[in-house]
């Protein structure tokens, strides 16, 4: 019986685009992200058809889980912190009895996730483990120009390196500095720059 071939994801050095959903956004697939969409691709291959996925905010893992619910006809359990134990615990169980995938999303696993329902606690030990990390450099140039696109902004690549060097190195953080630099942009009727987005992040003007 011949291998699987390796995702295609963990080929590329560049990111790629996983997707899209129902609304046609895509995911986009770097270093940090690839293993996660690997198993996803096979999750044939889970010890149990269930799936924790989690990430910290603005790292796309909801959006990931409607591309994965759409490609599988999986369920989906967005934001499980705030659902009722019970509830997640009998879908659990349905997903094991049914074979049909379910993707349970927060933003970290126990005991960062105070579950307190104990037979919960251990049913989410079992299941596939599914963490975003941080982007990596490609995927952070990616993600800021991404986020430049959908705001109509023309940015410079050596704006995109400016901030990918300088903002915080995290999915909200990049587009924390995005937004701010829009929001000075509009109000400061100027366009987007390093020199602007000096003044943004630092708080110096530029002389």
């Amino acid at each position: 019986m011949n291998e699987a071939a390796p995702s295609r994801a963990l080929q590329l050095a560049l990111p790629l685009e996983w997707g899209p959903d129902e609304r046609g956004e895509s995911f986009l697939v770097g270093s940090s992200n690839a293993r996660v969409v690997e198993r996803l691709e096979r999750w044939r291959d889970w010890a149990v058809p269930v799936g924790l996925l989690t990430g910290p905010a603005g790292s796309g893992r909801s959006l990931l889980a409607r591309i994965f619910a759409l490609r599988q006809d999986a369920d989906v359990i967005d934001d499980a912190e705030g659902q009722a134990e019970v509830a997640v615990f009998h879908a659990w169980n349905r997903a094991r009895e049914s074979e049909r995938p379910l993707l349970i999303v927060a933003s970290a696993r126990p005991p960062e996730w105070a579950v307190t329902l104990p037979d919960l606690r251990s049913r989410l030990g079992a299941s596939e483990a599914l963490e975003i990390g941080p982007p990596d450099d490609a995927l952070a140039r990616s993600l800021v120009a991404r986020a430049f696109e959908r705001r109509a902004l023309a940015a410079e690549p050596a704006l995109v390196e400016w901030l990918v060097a300088r903002a915080e190195r995290s999915h909200a953080g990049l587009m924390g500095a995005v937004a701010a630099l829009d929001r000075a942009s509009m109000e400061r009727r100027r366009r987007p720059s390093i020199a602007l987005a000096r003044e943004v992040l630092t708080g110096n003007e530029t002389p």
